[in-house]
């Protein structure tokens, strides 16, 4: 399975508003500004995420995008099957002989784990300082 830029670009969106939860609404030029991405093309995403009911949007000066649930209750994988639809890392599994459909339906159901148990506050919360350090081994 691959995930193209829209699902990327609309996870860092959606990590964003996670980080500003609680703070009021963020705009997509502040995203794109701060992540260096096209705000033209986060507008292109922003809407299937709002549609979905991910995300809610307040207009006026101090508008901009707000999640419309707290980050621990949203999944990378609600954010995914939103922007790229069904996780399926094969078309057509059902042809397959049972020996290779078992491997791709043990593989989806792989990632659709990690997707599913994965939400935006952990994403949002993740730092790079968070990285567990190397055993220390003493002699």
């Amino acid at each position: 399975m691959k995930i193209s830029t829209k699902g990327r670009y609309g996870l860092t969106i959606m990590i964003e508003l996670a980080k500003n939860y609680g703070e009021g609404p963020t705009s997509l030029k502040a995203i794109a500004h701060a992540n260096d991405l096209s705000e033209h093309y986060l507008e292109q995403l922003i809407s299937p995420l709002r549609n979905a009911g991910l995300v809610k949007s307040i207009r006026g000066a101090y508008g901009g995008y707000i999640l419309s649930d707290v980050p621990s209750k949203i999944s990378a994988g609600d954010v995914i099957r939103v922007l790229e639809g069904p996780i399926t890392p094969v078309e057509g599994i059902e042809n397959e002989e049972p020996a290779k459909r078992e491997l791709w339906i043990r593989i989806r159901d792989a990632i659709k784990d990690v997707l599913d148990n994965t939400s935006l506050e952990d994403l949002a919360s993740h730092s790079e300082d968070s990285e567990p350090e190397g055993y220390m081994f003493y002699i």
